[in-house]
């Protein structure tokens, strides 16, 4: 404590990062002054914590590829506690990180240098749920599998559904703007979220906080928040839509001969089963084969008919017999097979089965993570061009290999691709048991991100930008947008405290402080 990170560290994969920014150290001072704010007075203990152990956990992402030097992980349980620290923190130009379950996928919820660590599991209440409306107003701590419990006890659920949801944190969610399984059904945060509470950088908190349907007095200030990643003040409470829950769920896996007869499936789908439609998925048999590898429990649905991908389809029905539903759904696949687009398939007997199914593919990025070093990219194409990418990408692995003997072993290098094919969003994934390298690297980037930008896609579709792609914004963004983006940053944030290194490319260069283990994995 007293003495700024500013030791210069390079990326293992090549490249720097950005230099620490002009920020004051963390004095004894001023954990005494967080201690006043946040436990005394009634606070409670264990809001300021300084011991190896909270803090060797808070300073590395989920997927250990980023790792900083914050000193402190402070723990609020009410918005004014969250005010007192940022207008602290904004006088004595202390660099924060807003940070909720550490789930994320690009390091925009760790510290690079010595931030102070700003968490908000502690504030994890449930505030109120308005069935008749369909709405529920939770603060930004409570964990989206606990949101979901609550609605369902009022029969009713959350608008998204991700693989991370037994930690990920719903003011997580919004501030990334996370997409998750259900998008295509209930879309995206930009339309499910209804009002927010949001502590500004200097501790002015921003009461925007509605859960009406129509709202047309200006700017809709509330969206400038959804997937800012913490840059623009930290998100305390959060109203949202609530749908119905579904009396039933259907969950079908279905083998397909090609991916152009996946998204010929996708456009029947829309077709035949357009409003009980809730997610539509995809994953090649690369990914197949690396789930029933490396996890347990799992196996082939269908081993009798290996295909070269497979896609995932969920329906829901308002009753729980569903017959008419269910039947819909059979004729369905009956035409699917009629076509030749489906090879096989099969509909989970049961809640239990139905899981299985959904696990082939909410966890392959576990089975990814068991397998080694990975390279992830999360874009949005056109969908029926998503897959010539992992195809290109394999060939220029497969160049390598063929290339020989070289400072780096291409032969155990595989390539795999899947995601939500109901949205147009890909998850390439370059996976190197052998580890990571700049020659690797050099194959992947930036290519990956010239190739996305020519077909006019997105370099992020879900998982945001934190500190991996603010250079590679441009390939999205023109130079008016990210102007225009730096200068909201100024409006709200003039000091640069909340989360720095995020999301805006920075000017000039250079690299510091904590290691990062892999700039390229996602």
């Amino acid at each position: 404590v007293g003495r700024a990170c500013t030791t210069r560290t390079t990326n293992r994969m090549g490249g720097d990062l950005p230099a620490r920014g002009n920020f004051a150290a963390l004095t004894p001072a001023d954990i005494e002054h967080f201690r006043s704010a946040l436990e005394n007075g009634g606070g409670g203990g264990g809001a300021v914590l300084t011991d190896d152990k909270s803090l060797d956990d808070a300073n590395v992402d989920w997927m250990r590829k980023y790792k900083g030097a914050s000193q402190v992980l402070l723990l609020p349980r009410t918005t004014s506690q969250v005010a007192a620290v940022l207008r602290h923190c904004n006088t004595r130009r202390l660099a924060v990180v807003p940070q909720g379950g550490n789930t994320g996928l690009v390091g925009g919820g760790v510290p690079l240098y010595d931030e102070v660590i700003l968490g908000l599991k502690r504030m994890d209440r449930v505030v109120s749920v308005d069935s008749s409306a369909g709405t529920v107003v939770a603060q930004g701590g409570v964990v989206l599998e606990d949101l979901e419990t609550a609605l369902n006890e009022h029969g009713m659920t959350a608008p998204l559904d991700l693989g991370a949801k037994g930690k990920c944190q719903i003011g997580g969610n919004v501030s990334t703007n996370a997409g998750g399984l259900r998008l295509l059904r209930h879309g995206s945060l930009h339309g499910t979220v209804l009002g927010l509470e949001v502590v500004l950088a200097d501790g002015t908190v921003l009461d925007l906080l509605r859960t009406l349907r129509k709202d047309n007095t200006g700017y809709d200030l509330k969206q400038l928040f959804i997937g800012a990643e913490g840059t623009l003040g930290v998100v305390t409470q959060v109203a949202l839509l609530a749908p119905r829950l579904p009396a039933r769920v259907d969950v079908t896996l279905v083998a397909v001969p090609s991916f152009a007869a996946a998204c010929a499936a996708l456009r029947r789908a829309k077709r035949d089963l357009a409003e009980i439609l809730s997610a539509f998925e995809f994953l090649d048999r690369a990914s197949l084969v690396l789930v029933n590898t490396q996890l347990k429990g799992t196996e082939d649905p269908l081993p009798e008919t290996p295909a070269p991908f497979y896609i995932v389809i969920e329906t829901a029905s308002s009753s729980i017999e569903g017959s008419h539903e269910r039947a819909r759904l059979d004729a369905y696949l009956e035409a699917l097979q009629k076509e030749g687009v489906a090879l096989a398939g099969v509909v989970g007997r049961d809640r239990k089965h139905a899981s299985k199914l959904w696990n082939l593919r909410e966890r392959i990025s576990v089975a990814l993570k068991h397998a080694g070093a990975v390279y992830k990219y999360d874009v949005s194409l056109p969908t029926e061009e998503m897959y010539d990418l992992v195809e290109e990408m394999r060939r220029r692995v497969a160049e390598k290999v063929a290339a020989g003997a070289g400072e780096f072993d291409f032969s155990g290098v595989s390539v795999l691709g899947y995601g939500h094919l109901g949205d147009g969003n890909l998850h390439l994934n370059i996976s190197s048991p052998a580890g990571y390298h700049p020659a690797l690297e050099a194959v992947v980037e930036p290519f990956v991100y010239e190739w996305t930008a020519a077909k006019r896609g997105s370099v992020s579709a879900e998982h945001g930008v934190g500190v991996m792609k603010p250079n590679e914004l441009r390939h999205s963004k023109p130079p008016a947008a990210i102007s225009v983006m730096h200068g909201i940053k100024q409006l709200l944030d003039p000091k640069g405290i909340l989360n720095p290194y995020k999301v805006l490319p920075q000017s000039g260069g250079g690299a510091g402080g904590p290691s990062l283990l892999s700039r390229s994995k996602l």
